[in-house]
């Protein structure tokens, strides 16, 4: 009966990528367990930077970083970047199921494809992956999103979001941010400071939160309006309910 043996190889070729698969998914687990206690060195946008430099022989180019606890962070800092990014960061469990609705709409009726990501993702992709707008990438964020969700608390997540979201061409991190552009410590950013870093956060090399063009004044304005109206920092511990709108 020779039918048998012909399954044998194949039902070893599934048996070891169901074996790969489950080591994958379990050393990702782990990755980001890690990650919820220990500071990450680096991150896949900042090497992806750096190798893009290397390749077009910018010599010029620094990548400046270095990891700021949430402790010696001002908490004007992430209520800026919530408010610019994400106001609904303390309620939702990963995903803005409206935000998304609504880009879906406006990509149907024709109108400019609009963003719909949250600071969960954002922190995903600039973590663990590339960027692009393949449906593999947005798999493999979806996924690490939800790690991230089950695995740490929001605070971690908008700490580890501020210390790696670009803010310039080669900044990451409010800590060099603060310092390249303010020259003061992260501790010291004030709510106008805070609202000028988050609004350059949609186009972080052509924006500057030291030379605001009359674009970056006007988002500034409008992200500071937002962060009184969320209720102050308070909003981000999950303290005072949502009231502003987008």
């Amino acid at each position: 009966m020779p039918f048998p043996f012909r399954r044998a190889p194949l039902l070893r070729l599934l048996r070891t990528l169901a074996i790969l698969l489950l080591a994958w998914l379990a050393l990702s687990w782990l990755v980001v367990l890690v990650l919820r206690f220990v500071p990450p060195w680096t991150s896949a946008v900042m090497l992806e930077r750096q190798l893009g430099a290397w390749l077009h022989g910018e010599k010029d180019f620094r990548l400046r970083q270095h990891w700021v606890p949430w402790t010696q962070v001002s908490s004007w800092v992430p209520l800026a970047m919530v408010a610019g990014e994400d106001q609904k960061f303390p309620y939702h469990h990963g995903f803005d199921l409206d935000s998304i609705q609504d880009a879906l709409d406006a990509a149907d009726d024709g109108r400019r494809l609009r963003g719909a990501s949250t600071i969960s993702q954002q922190t995903a992709k600039n973590l663990f992956l590339w960027n692009g707008r393949s449906f593999v990438r947005k798999g493999l964020e979806a996924y690490f999103t939800v790690l991230i969700e089950l695995t740490w608390p929001k605070q971690r997540i908008l700490e580890v979001y501020m210390n790696i979201a670009e803010l310039g061409n080669g900044i990451y991190g409010v800590g060099a941010a603060s310092e390249a552009y303010f020259h003061a410590t992260p501790a010291q950013l004030g709510p106008a400071q805070a609202a000028r870093l988050a609004a350059v956060l949609p186009s972080p090399r052509r924006l500057h939160a030291d030379r605001p063009s009359a674009y970056v004044q006007r988002r500034a304005a409008w992200i500071q309006r937002q962060m009184y109206q969320l209720g102050g920092p308070g909003y981000i511990e999950g303290r005072t309910p949502p009231r502003a709108m987008h």
